[in-house]
């Protein structure tokens, strides 16, 4: 079996890995296959995604669809905090998601996302300490291949340690 923390950490320096990798995601989260979405680059507490300036990604005037440009938002965002936080003692799940449009898309375009140590520190470690679950809001921008500031995201995800949730995972 494919163990997707073991490749993304290979992913950081090898393109093989990485290659690997979105064929996992492709796999793993069927949803986003057809956008042809891709992990271009992976750092310690970074992520930039790729989507393509293709029909499955048009809206009605063939620019890049405001839906596939939030689902980008909340794919780059949930990539990186997985693979940042204990799958086994955290529980993470999207609460809301607001996004601002600045620029119709009309080329391949990039999400950038990065948190620090520090940031996990603050927002998520020492908080649990004494509440049974955060809310963060991750930022993450969107830009096309020419520059242009295409979407400013706010994805909005609640964290609990797994003793802390009340549903049960059947």
């Amino acid at each position: 079996m494919i163990n997707p923390f073991v490749i993304t950490e290979k992913a950081k320096h090898s393109s093989f890995y990485r290659t690997l990798l979105n064929w996992a995601l492709d796999r793993m989260i069927p949803f986003n296959k057809p956008h042809g979405f891709k992990i271009i680059e992976i750092g310690d507490y970074s992520l930039k995604t790729f989507i393509p300036y293709k029909k499955k990604n048009f809206n009605h005037i063939r620019g890049l669809h405001a839906c596939a440009l939030a689902t980008l938002s909340e794919f780059t965002t949930g990539f990186l905090l997985i693979t940042k936080l204990d799958g086994k003692k955290y529980r993470i799940i999207m609460q809301r998601l607001e996004m601002d449009y600045h620029y119709q898309g009309k080329t391949d375009s990039y999400a950038h996302f990065s948190i620090s140590q520090d940031w996990l520190e603050q927002n998520i470690y020492k908080p649990l300490q004494s509440q049974d679950a955060v809310n963060l809001t991750c930022e993450v921008k969107i830009h096309d291949e020419k520059g242009n500031h295409l979407t400013t995201g706010k994805v909005f995800w609640q964290v609990k340690d797994w003793s802390k949730v009340k549903t049960k995972v059947k």
